[in-house]
């Protein structure tokens, strides 16, 4: 590795790393090095059609597996897109070979799966972080000052939806129906991005209890077992903020929070994907009730906070800054674990969700 540049291998040709590739183009610090895909072929078309859009200096090469490009003395970090039943021993054979790991989520299938591979990756010093890009908007660091600087006041109440809705072709043929490969369907794939946002606004603080329901289960023609195809969910604070979320594949597409204090409430239209846009924004509200006599007015009282952020594709958008993050981290062999903490926690709460789910969708103590 050069002392400025780091070298990039992509594990798999799924669609999500067309985005990543090209936020590595765009990064400053980073270079794709090898993509490797279950033939060789698939490789090379991966390969073509990304450089097309994004071409580098040198074109990547193409492995036929994934252990051959592990095994590249060319590659100083792995990006991990593979599904979710298969990444833990991929992750951890990336870690044996010295590579840093930028994983998918949700992490693994479990969080004991999960502190496996971590450990895996404290044995051989390198980094293990999930791809959650708005944990590193501009965007969310404002959230969370006005938080922290008490500008809702006490925290109360955090709402959080994700949710699209999928044809039937989805639900049959899509990786994120497959209850193998992908048992935890709409809270793994959607869910996962409301606790996140649920954990920013209260600085990353573990619940006392969790409750999760299946509201929807998704089953797939000709296949046993099913997977959530719509979940809800509860989670309960120390020293009084609640919060909840809804994640389906059977909902319009939506991405809203809204977190709620005593003097005032933020809320957000488009938390995961920004809306295409050259600004990301969220709002503060301190509506205001005015009373004279028979006459009741509802007053709108808005501050609008935007960012210079591009909402995708741009050098300053939030995908982008993940993959400048990750890669300056390993240039600097900074191997400080606060980013990996926050994908641990989010497994934790999956795996205590669907506890509460299986045992009847009440409270459980978190941990429990």
């Amino acid at each position: 590795m050069s002392d400025s540049i780091c070298r990039w291998g992509i594990l798999s040709s799924a669609n999500i790393a067309r985005k990543n590739w090209k936020a590595i183009h765009l990064s400053g610090n980073g270079v794709v090095s090898g993509v490797s895909s279950r033939n060789l072929d698939r490789a090379n078309q991966f390969i073509d059609e990304c450089e097309r859009a994004a071409p580098f200096a040198q074109r990547p090469e193409a492995f036929g597996d994934h252990q051959t490009l592990i095994e590249s003395d060319q590659v100083d970090a792995v990006y991990v897109p593979l599904p979710t039943g298969l990444r833990k021993s991929w992750v951890i054979a990336a870690a044996n070979a010295k590579k840093h790991v930028l994983i998918e989520k949700p992490i693994a299938d479990t969080a004991e799966d999960a502190l496996e591979m971590l450990q895996a990756c404290r044995d051989n010093s390198v980094l293990l972080m999930d791809g959650v890009m708005f944990d590193h908007s501009k965007r969310i660091g404002n959230v969370r000052d006005a938080v922290a600087q008490g500008q809702l006041g006490d925290i109360r109440r955090i709402q959080t939806h994700f949710s699209f809705t999928g044809d039937k072709e989805f639900q049959n043929d899509n990786i994120r129906t497959d209850p193998v490969l992908e048992r935890h369907g709409c809270l793994g794939d959607l869910g996962w991005y409301c606790i996140r946002m649920i954990l920013w606004a209260l600085d990353f603080q573990a619940p006392a209890q969790v409750s999760g329901r299946t509201i929807r289960k998704l089953t797939r023609d000709g296949v046993d077992g099913w997977v959530p195809g719509e979940f809800s969910g509860e989670l309960v604070f120390e020293n009084g903020p609640t919060a909840s979320f809804f994640c389906s594949f059977f909902s319009a597409n939506q991405q809203t929070a809204t977190i709620s204090g005593e003097t005032g409430y933020i809320s957000l239209d488009d938390y995961v994907l920004p809306l295409y846009d050259s600004q990301t924004t969220f709002e503060l509200h301190r509506h205001e009730l005015e009373i004279d006599n028979c006459q009741w007015n509802f007053k709108r009282r808005t501050d609008a906070h935007r960012f210079d952020e591009f909402h995708s594709g741009e050098a300053n958008a939030q995908e982008v800054s993940m993959v400048r993050t990750f890669a300056q981290r390993v240039i600097d062999n900074d191997l400080r674990e606060d980013l990996t903490r926050r994908g641990i926690l989010t497994q934790q709460i999956v795996d205590a969700c669907r506890r509460s789910d299986e045992a009847g969708g009440g409270l459980l103590p978190f941990g429990s």
